[in-house]
């Protein structure tokens, strides 16, 4: 499968809304071949100087259209692929293009582990003082709050590449674990911090028996 390319330092899940600012002139023909042939196209993630995953999103609406043919659109993020070759602009386009893979995700996973990855979540938001929206068990899967849970790039990355869901919400409950236990430090110290500036009682040794 070839696929007009776009690349970009962010990463995107499938079932997201991306919304873009195009101005590049490039990117504007890209835009506009979408719009004109009803076609898809790629954002690969751009990292350490490398292409290797992206994901294929599908045009929605041009918001709006500046004048010298800026654009800001909105996208809806669609399968995760592998790139197999990048290509330079070809065939009189000014974007590249690439061939790629497309990922065969599934969105199986067992309800327990969706609970308590759910849980952990609230738990976390619980410690940040973020205010938590009760989610639907049957409409959640591990890339609804993937931008919210304080993974990193390269985290969201790894998140990106892993095919199963199940494989998918362990990692996120690893992190999530992890977050919340260097939290949960964090909280001890800062009393352990304030209580020090108190003036308290001590109880004197007894020297009487030494």
């Amino acid at each position: 499968m070839r696929l007009p390319m776009f690349p970009l330092q962010s990463i995107f899940f499938p079932g997201e809304t991306v919304p873009l600012h195009v101005f590049e002139r490039r990117y504007i023909q890209l835009i506009e071949d979408c719009r004109e042939e009803a076609i898809t196209f790629g954002i690969p993630v751009y990292l350490d100087g490398v292409i290797n995953y992206g994901v294929e999103v599908q045009l929605v609406e041009v918001v709006n259209s500046y004048q010298g043919g800026e654009m800001d659109v909105i996208c809806v993020a669609r399968q995760v692929f592998v790139v197999n070759n990048f290509q330079s602009p070809a065939n009189g386009r000014l974007y590249p293009t690439g061939e790629v893979s497309l990922i065969d995700l599934d969105y199986v996973s067992n309800v327990d582990l969706k609970k308590e990855v759910i849980g952990k979540i609230q738990e976390l938001y619980a410690f940040m003082n973020v205010a938590f929206k009760p989610l639907e068990l049957g409409k959640f899967n591990s890339y609804v709050l993937a931008h919210k849970i304080g993974l990193s790039f390269k985290q969201e990355y790894q998140l990106l590449q892993m095919p199963k869901e199940e494989e998918r919400l362990i990692f996120i409950k690893a992190h999530l674990l992890g977050t919340i236990e260097v939290l949960k430090e964090v909280d001890r110290t800062k009393k352990t911090i304030e209580l020090n500036g108190h003036f308290k009682n001590f109880d004197p040794l007894d020297f009487g028996e030494i």
